[in-house]
């Protein structure tokens, strides 16, 4: 899988290029989502972007769907390209994790409004609370849903400072779920990359 900077067409695999590519690749790119993976509180899982993600994603639901008609593929990345951070912001999908379905429900209705209660906050600087959903609004009056997709925009200071190595701490001050945790060193400095 190659790194372009930009995911169009022309720079994914064909299917069969592809389904090679995945036997041969795909603990390598499960590893690359487990560590810029991370866990806030018990049921948050902040998943981290990037263009490796996401090409992975779009050539998986190319493979799933037997997609190889351009109308077809340029769907798919004008879906999932957004997701792709772009030099000052992390991206990421939130996942709301309740395994029991009845815990689910309850606390969906709990947490309306928790995407726009997560933060993160660099060393040094004030909290970025997450811009989230931008495609689509993702709850209503009665529940919120269990994914959102958030983008956290960073300041040119901000940036200098991951990249010099600050610490930064991923938080949630909603009521019904306060929680902080320090972003590990190893994932804090795959983020740092997504930087300029």
């Amino acid at each position: 899988m190659k790194i372009t900077g930009k995911i169009t067409a022309d720079s994914l695999m064909t299917l069969e290029a592809y389904s090679k590519y995945r036997k041969e690749n795909k603990l390598a790119i499960m590893a690359h989502r487990q560590l810029r993976s991370v866990h806030l509180g018990e049921h948050i899982n902040l998943q981290f972007e990037s263009e490796t993600s996401i090409r992975y994603q779009i050539q998986e639901m190319l493979r799933l769907e037997k997609i190889f008609e351009a109308e077809g593929i340029a769907q798919e990345i004008e879906a999932y390209a957004p997701l792709v951070p772009d030099g000052s912001n992390w991206k990421a999908t939130l996942l709301l994790e309740y395994p029991d379905v009845n815990e689910r429900k309850r606390e969906l209705a709990r947490l309306i409004g928790v995407e726009d209660r997560v933060f993160v906050e660099v060393e040094g600087h004030a909290r970025v609370y997450a811009i989230a959903d931008e495609d689509l609004d993702r709850e209503n009056d009665e529940k919120t849903s269990a994914v959102h997709f958030v983008r956290f925009e960073l300041d040119p200071a901000m940036c200098a400072a991951v990249r010099a190595g600050a610490n930064v701490k991923l938080g949630c001050d909603h009521a019904h779920y306060p929680a902080h945790v320090m972003i590990p060193a190893e994932t804090l400095a795959s983020l740092a990359g997504d930087l300029r």
